[in-house]
């Protein structure tokens, strides 16, 4: 086994530098990226199953908005809870117990037709995912050297794009095949081979016990809440990360919808261009990554590598989505929809990894759960207001259009404002002064 001396490694308090092997570490990547992947997938199925969901259980668009809204209603909870238990609860405990959990709340709907079996399984699937992206960060910046973590944290975050892409085509494939049940079992079986997986290789890195925790060298090893959660360079990141996921919440939870009914494409169509965004936003999330771990090999500032980054890529994808439903269906439009959608996904990646510029190490998790918190309340109302749209315009198209607009311009808002507020160098020295 080959032991990379300055990729994964990590320092004891005592300032000894610990080796890691890079198999070990690549590792724990690939089953974290299996973890959200399997995390987005089953948040997928209700929108990609949603027609045959509402004529099954006899709902209208206000109470299927309802159902995707459930979703987040613990989302917040979970994700605090999860966040402060990062680096406290062995990882192997922590992950295996979360996926479990999620796991469990998909089986009553291998059977279950009940519109309240259904509104309670979604909320619990809710609370246990609530704490993944936490988890899954936190636990990957333990792997690896401050200055190397933009890469792997991107590709980690790349589950949360292929997810749906893996789950698109294949619960399109089940519905049509057999029922909508069919995707809940498959998806259950899929999270308890991921629980087995994990108990048996899953584990934090040392880099969560080191000094060298940001590639700001002045970064304290503790700064207070208060300064933390109301720096500049955090808010900017919550702002941004809440626009992102308002417009990830909604993809999830109408996009197949708004193609079928707004623009008239048949089930199988739907499902092959909804993995096509997904597709495009994982290979430009890595991509992205690369670019911005190239941008500080050659000297660019944080500020500008992982934050000025992924807020330029927020506000272009924005301004795609506010106008992807204008043209009428075909190419133009179809280039709209996966430059909107694969912009803003690809900019997460590198804003997750700027956290740990500015967040100590054992803090990082109860901030990240936080900003999770946060976010999600943009997943509770998304869906719900454009529900609201569709129900109360004159024609689906039209409702649609009105909705995803709103959404592009909530991006291009959260692209400028986080630009304006997120300045790590600045934050770091505050942190420092205040702690000498």
């Amino acid at each position: 086994m080959t032991v990379d001396q300055s990729s994964p490694a990590a320092q004891h308090s005592s300032g000894t530098r610990v080796p890691v092997s890079r198999r070990q570490a690549w590792t724990i990547v690939v089953l974290l990226f299996t973890f959200l992947l399997l995390n987005y997938a089953d948040k997928a199925i209700v929108g990609l199953a949603g027609v045959e969901m509402m004529d099954d259980l006899d709902i209208d668009a206000g109470a299927f908005g309802l159902v995707q809204s459930a979703f987040f209603w613990l989302f917040a909870v979970g994700a605090i809870l999860g966040g402060y238990f990062v680096g406290k609860v062995p990882a192997r405990w922590l992950v295996g117990g979360v996926a479990l959990l999620w796991t469990l709340s998909l089986v009553p709907m291998v059977w279950s037709a009940s519109f309240t079996v259904l509104i309670i399984t979604r909320i619990l699937l809710g609370f246990a995912e609530g704490p993944s992206a936490a988890m899954a960060f936190g636990i990957t910046h333990t792997w690896f050297a401050p200055e190397k973590r933009a890469l792997p944290t991107s590709i980690v975050g790349a589950g949360v794009a292929v997810g749906p892409v893996v789950a698109a085509p294949v619960i399109t494939a089940l519905i049509t095949s057999f029922d909508w049940h069919a995707a809940f079992a498959v998806a259950a079986a899929a999270g308890a081979l991921f629980v087995a997986a994990w108990l048996l290789l899953g584990r934090d890195g040392p880099e969560a016990v080191g000094h060298q925790q940001s590639s700001i060298a002045l970064l304290p090893e503790h700064v207070p809440y208060r300064r933390l959660l109301t720096s500049g360079t955090v808010i900017g990141v919550a702002v941004l990360f809440f626009a992102t996921f308002c417009t990830a919440a909604t993809k999830i939870s109408w996009l197949p919808l708004a193609l079928r009914q707004g623009s008239g494409y048949d089930a199988k169509t739907a499902g092959w261009l909804v993995s096509l965004t997904y597709l495009a936003s994982a290979v430009l999330m890595i991509a992205f990554g690369a670019v911005s771990r190239a941008m500080t090999k050659r000297g660019a500032s944080v500020r500008v590598a992982r934050g000025l980054l992924p807020c330029a890529l927020v506000g272009i994808g924005g301004l795609s989505t506010s106008v992807w439903l204008v043209p009428d269906p075909g190419p133009l439009q179809t280039i709209l929809l996966i430059v909107g959608a694969a912009l803003v996904v690809g900019a997460q990646g590198v804003a997750w990894s700027l956290l740990s510029d500015v967040v100590p190490a054992k803090q990082r998790g109860t901030v990240i759960g936080t900003i999770v918190a946060f976010y999600s309340m943009g997943g509770i109302i998304a869906p719900l207001i454009l529900g609201g749209f569709v129900t109360g315009a004159s024609t689906p198209l039209a409702g649609y259009q009105s909705g995803f607009a709103l959404l592009g311009g909530i991006l291009v808002v959260a692209g400028v404002v986080g630009a304006l507020l997120i300045r790590p160098e600045r934050d770091v020295a505050a942190f420092a002064a205040a702690d000498k």
